[in-house]
């Protein structure tokens, strides 16, 4: 077909783009609303800055900034190809979710920069706030939130900035301050800002905050009391897909913005996962699987989230979902890139691991902003283990893959126990997925198939499909039998299972020496005090130290040197062959006990903590 005739046929379609801001870079996109096929786009690096051990920040400007140059830099493409950008019809928002950001409404300046999800600084607030719970449990929200209390998720970050900046506290005092996630920021500045914005948040989003009940799908006074959020500076939720208000500026003005949607929520919606059991697993920054359990929400027994999945449109139910969270897929990758210098760029790092084909007996657990899904340890910290003279940097790069692809094992066990159901093949998107080693690794390590849709941008693709259904645009039609399908390629399982068992069980192992690493915060007090001043432990000493898989206490001692790791679960600490050791002395004698009977780590009656910081288990109880 000749390009006169294509563009012809363009000229009749109505089209929908999508922002698509995410941890690593900002992308807008172009649709053909009957085809779903991708027509023009363009990218920008987004960059992440690390002022402290734990902390990431990205700039609110340079976000903004970012979105109008990819918007711009499309509409040049489309006019290139001779596609009128008055075809566009409207406008979606997907976003990075969690990330926080408040700034002033008179001014329209940011009164800081936004503190990124994998941000760490809160850890001694989430400590802090399980103290303080009946029973010390991090649980204690999940009935109206769906979450576990952690430094994830937007309130603790919201909580750091009314304590720590100045002017946010002032602001929020003066009645000029303004809360929200990215979608909320870009929406309000893309719709006028401090003349006109709209102040606006959808379900998917809003349910990240931990101030949302997700059952009556608004704010929560119980919830903003209890981490004394003044209710006024939040955004008004709407649904996944409704008219919020126009752009206001550059090539698109006038054209509405009518869809909005979290990024993971988005790639559901993308992936066409509109019905009961459906799931995706995307593979970005990190690696978030997500199942559609319908109009009811299913709390998870196995560490996973219970989040609004979408809802599109005003009067239509909200759908939920299963979320298993990992925080560390893709920025592993650029840790090995930006950090340790191994890879010069993302997409080498196949190569470099495919040069090997194992890890021989190295395993990588990236533990750099704490275990997220199924654990919630905010303690534990990365660890590389089973290093030997023969490791080299090819070993290590095919240790960070199969990480990745261990990590998605774990929370599809979690969402299978829960679910009841288990899942037969894994639909997967992400920017990783262009990964092909990755990929046939993923569904050794799982053992079922894993399908990848050969348009993998799904992310953008959910948003724009929200947008172009909504009420006064509708030119995108989400009834099942119009839904476009879209070509897939399929890596099926090849190594023997057993194989695969070997290999996921010392995973595990690794896992467990990753905890309990990092007890109280290193960084400066937000003015309340740390949860311990290394003076006095915060555990009671009543309970066992579990680390969700198993207790290891019988209740005649707990076995932990509060330095290193209580046990894996699969086994004693101790193989018999050496000392397990926490660098201060042999805890084993080499024979196989950890405690001789003469001198027990701990009485069972006092504290399990070594003076240096509070012992966790898996489960955040302290």
């Amino acid at each position: 077909m000749s390009t006169a005739s294509y563009s012809e046929r363009i000229t009749m379609e109505p089209l929908v783009a999508a922002i698509d801001q995410g941890t690593s870079s900002t992308r807008f996109l172009v649709f053909n609303s009957k085809t779903a096929e991708l027509l023009s786009h363009h990218q920008v690096g987004i960059k992440q800055s690390f002022p402290k051990e734990g902390w990431v920040e990205e700039d609110p400007k340079e976000i903004l900034q970012s979105v109008y140059e990819c918007m711009e830099r499309t509409c040049e493409k489309l006019g290139q190809l001779n596609i009128d950008i008055s075809n566009i019809k409207a406008v979606g928002v997907t976003n990075q979710r969690e990330t926080t950001l408040v700034w002033d409404k008179e001014t329209g300046e940011p009164l800081y920069n936004a503190i990124v999800w994998l941000d760490l600084r809160t850890q001694s607030t989430v400590e802090r706030l399980i103290n303080s719970t009946p029973g010390k449990n991090k649980n204690h929200l999940k009935h109206k939130t769906g979450l576990p209390i952690s430094t994830y998720f937007s309130a603790v970050k919201l909580r750091w900035l009314m304590d720590n900046v100045e002017e946010v506290a002032e602001a929020v005092l003066t009645q000029r301050a303004m809360f929200g996630t990215v979608d909320s920021w870009l929406i309000w500045c893309l719709t006028g800002g401090k003349s006109g914005g709209v102040h606006v948040t959808d379900v998917t989003n809003a349910s990240r905050t931990m101030l949302f009940n997700i059952h009556t799908l608004d704010w929560d006074p119980e919830l903003c009391k209890y981490f004394d959020v003044p209710m006024e500076i939040l955004p008004q939720v709407k649904s996944s897909s409704e008219i919020y208000g126009s752009m206001n500026s550059g090539s698109l003005a006038g054209v509405p913005i009518s869809g909005c949607l979290g990024d993971q929520s988005a790639a559901l919606v993308g992936q066409m996962c509109f019905q009961d059991g459906q799931a995706k697993n995307t593979y970005g920054t990190g690696c978030f699987l997500l199942r559609n359990t319908g109009i009811e929400p299913v709390m998870s027994d196995h560490g996973l989230l219970t989040t609004l999945a979408y809802k599109l449109g005003k009067d239509s139910p909200a759908h939920y979902a299963l979320e298993g969270s990992v925080a560390i897929a893709g920025a592993v990758v650029r840790w090995l890139k930006d950090n340790l210098g191994i890879i010069q760029s993302s997409a080498e790092i196949e190569k470099l691991a495919g040069d090997v084909g194992s890890s021989y007996g190295c395993y990588f657990v990236p533990a750099f902003s704490g275990l997220y899904a199924p654990y919630w340890e905010p303690s534990a910290r990365g660890i590389i283990c089973g290093l030997t003279q023969f490791t080299n940097r090819s070993h290590l790069a095919f240790a960070a893959l199969e990480a990745v692809c261990f990590q998605t094992r774990e929370i599809l066990e979690a969402m299978n126990q829960d679910y009841g159901v288990p899942l037969t093949e894994l639909q997967v998107d992400g920017g990783m997925t262009s990964n092909r080693l990755l990929m046939q690794l993923q569904a050794d390590v799982l053992c079922i198939p894993v399908v990848k849709p050969t348009m993998s941008e799904t992310t953008a693709l959910g948003a724009a499909m929200a947008a172009g259904a909504a009420e006064g645009v509708g030119v995108w039609s989400l009834t099942p039998g119009n839904l476009t399908t879209i070509p897939t390629d399929k890596y099926q399982p090849l190594i023997n299972p057993e194989e695969s068992e070997f290999r996921y069980a010392r995973w595990k192992k690794a896992v467990q020496k990753a905890m309990n690493w990092e007890t109280t915060e290193p960084i400066v007090s937000n003015g309340n005090g740390p949860v311990s001043n290394g003076n006095g432990p915060v555990s009671n000493g009543n309970g066992p130290v579990s680390n969700g898989n198993g207790p290891v206490s019988n209740g005649n001692g707990p076995v932990s040197n509060g330095n290193g790791p209580v046990s894996n679960g699969n086994g004693p600490v101790s193989n018999g062959n050496g000392p397990v050791s926490n660098g201060n002395g042999p805890v084993s004698n080499g024979n196989g006990p950890v405690s001789n009977g003469n001198g027990p780590v701990s009485n069972g009656n006092g504290p399990v903590s070594n003076g240096n910081g509070p012992v966790s288990n898996g489960n955040g109880h302290h």
